[in-house]
């Protein structure tokens, strides 16, 4: 009968998990989304790229966030799923009933390797396919609004042998304000076109932009003459080839994002000195199995905060989880620098994060399950103060 009980109360736990973590997953996934919400509609508006070119762009980079919003994700769903069970006195009645807090672990456990193994996959297998199907992407969308390659206020060298910079553009007219272009195409020779107006036109079929510049000036300087030309224009066409930047996509080598977890561990295996990409190649490599596992550790310290949480607000038990994953985060991000720079191993910066969080919620897991005092209502009530200290100093 005990086993029968426990089973239930097994797929209790799972199932009210799962909307949690739904509903989490969603609104962090939405909130990317809002992050790159003026990217995507200036792709949308002046450069007329489709909806599902843009699709297709928030597909490919998805797999790089959701390898941080899974695990923040499991661990809300646990924090949220015993915050609710305490409140409503269901962990009390639970100890009533004979089971213990590590009788509820099963469930847990079995939940986070469920988000473990979605987050290696993305990991593993999503992230440089996103990464290469992304590149490819660019591609396909420089071919067909090759002036997706122009950008204000920058010197873009996609050019073939030409610099080119626009202080302003206005995209629905096709116009350009302010441009300079240095060429080099021709040996030997160093033009320089400066012009306060042109008009765009795009040729996606050749891979190439034309420009037709108004009351301009070419400087022309001859290196091997050593002598310097000065026009004046009323009208100068000029075409520039976008061949390069798209070639160029196609034959640099992966960095270690793009990298399989074979090429990774070949690159690991073949390189013969360990400089700042061979760290990078390193912590990729870590990180790959590492954002994973805190998964579990993120979800084992979901529990106790969630069961001892009962006497605060449900919102500062919210509040200190996310505050527990931005330590985790900072954490982290300092492994990835010292790591980086050889500081320390790059195993040492990409595990400890880990090793730290699990072993602050085994620590008060085990209080938790010995009716330990947590303190965590100390906490609680030093973030209540303080909030009511900013209130009342902006009233």
């Amino acid at each position: 009968m005990k086993v029968k009980i426990n089973t239930i109360v097994n797929r209790y736990l799972f199932t009210t998990m799962l909307a949690p973590f739904a509903i989490n997953l969603a609104f962090l996934t939405f909130v990317f989304l809002m992050t790159q919400i003026l990217e995507i509609t200036n792709f949308i508006v002046n450069y007329k790229v489709s909806i599902k070119v843009v699709l297709r762009m928030i597909v490919y980079s998805m797999p790089f966030f959701l390898e941080f919003i899974v695990p923040m994700s499991v661990m809300m769903a646990v924090l949220l799923t015993f915050l609710r069970l305490s409140g409503d006195n269901e962990i009390v009645a639970l100890k009533a009933g004979g089971i213990s807090i590590y009788g509820l672990l099963p469930p847990v456990i079995l939940f986070c390797l469920m988000g473990s193994l979605l987050t290696a996959f993305m990991a593993i297998y999503g992230l440089p396919w996103g990464r290469i199907s992304f590149k490819a992407l660019a591609v396909e969308v420089a071919s067909s609004n090759v002036d997706v390659g122009i950008k204000e206020r920058t010197f873009n060298d996609h050019f073939e042998g030409v610099m080119l910079y626009v202080n302003k553009m206005d995209m629905k007219n096709r116009r350009l304000v302010d441009v300079f272009i240095e060429d080099q195409r021709t040996e030997n020779i160093i033009s320089t076109v400066a012009a306060p107006e042109g008009v765009l036109l795009g040729d996606p079929k050749n891979l190439s932009i034309h420009l037709h510049l108004l009351n301009g000036t070419i400087n022309q300087a001859n290196l091997k003459n050593r002598s310097i030309h000065f026009i004046h224009f009323d009208t100068y066409d000029i075409s520039l080839n976008l061949k390069k930047a798209a070639s160029a996509v196609h034959e640099l080598p992966k960095d270690e994002e793009e990298m399989s977890l074979a090429e990774l561990r070949q690159y690991l295996e073949r390189a013969t000195t360990k400089d700042d990409q061979y760290y990078l190649t390193l912590m990729e490599y870590h990180k790959k199995f590492s954002i994973p596992v805190a998964c579990i550790a993120l979800g084992l310290l979901g529990i106790p905060l969630g069961i001892r949480s009962k006497s605060a607000k449900r919102s500062f038990g919210i509040v200190i989880g996310l505050l527990f994953f931005l330590l985790y985060y900072l954490i982290l991000s300092a492994g990835w620098v010292f790591g980086e720079s050889g500081a320390y191993p790059p195993v040492i910066g990409m595990w400890a994060p880990n090793v730290v969080m699990g072993g602050i919620g085994i620590y008060l897991l085990v209080r938790t399950a010995r009716e330990y005092p947590l303190r965590i209502e100390l906490l609680f009530y030093l973030m209540e103060r303080l909030s009511f200290r900013f209130m009342k100093k902006d009233a």
